[in-house]
């Protein structure tokens, strides 16, 4: 929830934690404290993360409030890091974290701890996001280190020159080994996608795996790049994510789509290809349905020279 206020001329020159929690009835000092580090108060449009800060009269102030439980910190283990060159790094995005900064929040990010990487290592650049996962959905992603390299990623990425395996464990099992789904996606709800005719041109190359015990292993090749593609066309196929609740999936710990490999070429013309394993609450879900990757497939974990 967003709340909106301004500050008045009896506030004029007070701390900014002050001022929030004067102004939001629901909102004590300290949980205004909380607000303001993890980068989810705003001053005249803003973001501002400090606390002492002193406002003036006629400042807008806006806050985040998000419901009780839902922000952590964000802290990787060294093998998160999966790749990284005088370019970019590759950093292996954990399920439930939040890609980039939201109006709730910026700590507690992929973005944030990319930032916070890049300074501890002396690298004064911002961490750019040059594409995205949902919150629910792990796996690849890379981060440019100066402008330059984000230009060239982003070129690929617009131009469909990043090649992206995902791993989907889905319930049911397909009746085919290979399909594809050439289906628009647009917008139905709040945070919703489906296929419809005035959508934008979606196209997914899915295969199997593996199946098991009422689920089935699939590697998705999305050629295109909308919002909840993999997710919508394969609840469109029947077979939806197992604990994608937005779309039918059964429930489960996570949302169990991983981006497992992601390939493209630098501006020198090499090719850059990094995979990333799975986290153990997917490896256990599979273990427990009795399906299992393929030897021979090389998105299992395995970083590809």
């Amino acid at each position: 929830m967003i709340r909106k206020g301004t500050i008045k001329g009896d506030a004029d020159g007070r701390r900014l934690d002050d001022c929030v929690a004067l102004l939001f009835d629901e909102v004590s000092k300290s949980e205004a404290r909380r607000i303001i580090d993890r980068g989810g108060c705003a001053v005249n449009s803003a973001m501002v993360r400090v606390a002492s800060r002193a406002v003036r009269a006629g400042d807008i102030i806006e806050i985040g409030v998000m419901e009780p439980g839902r922000f952590r910190e964000l802290v990787l283990p060294t093998e998160s890091l999966l790749y990284e060159d005088a370019d970019l790094i590759a950093v292996n995005k954990p399920a439930g974290a939040n890609t980039q900064r939201t109006p709730y929040q910026l700590k507690g990010t992929l973005e944030f701890w990319v930032a916070e990487y890049f300074r501890l290592h002396g690298i004064n650049e911002p961490a750019r996001v040059i594409h995205r996962l949902d919150r629910g959905t792990s796996g690849v992603m890379v981060f440019p280190k100066q402008k330059r390299a984000a230009a060239w990623l982003s070129a690929r990425f617009h131009d469909g020159l990043a090649d992206k395996r995902y791993l989907a464990l889905v319930s049911g099992q397909p009746e085919q080994e290979a399909w594809s789904i050439d289906g628009a996606i647009g917008k139905i709800g709040t945070s919703r996608y489906g296929i419809m005719a005035e959508g934008r041109t979606a196209l997914t190359e899915f295969r199997l795996l593996s199946s098991g015990d009422g689920s089935s292993l699939v590697e998705a090749h999305p050629l295109t790049g909308r919002t909840h593609q993999i997710r919508v066309h394969l609840e469109a196929s029947g077979l939806p994510i197992v604990g994608d609740a937005t779309y039918g999936g059964a429930p489960a710990a996570r949302m169990m789509l991983h981006c497992g490999a992601l390939t493209f070429t630098n501006d020198r013309g090499a090719e850059i290809r990094v995979t990333a394993p799975l986290d153990g609450a997917f490896g256990a879900f599979m273990e427990e349905k009795g399906v299992t990757i393929p030897s021979s497939h090389d998105t299992a974990g395995t970083r590809l020279p």
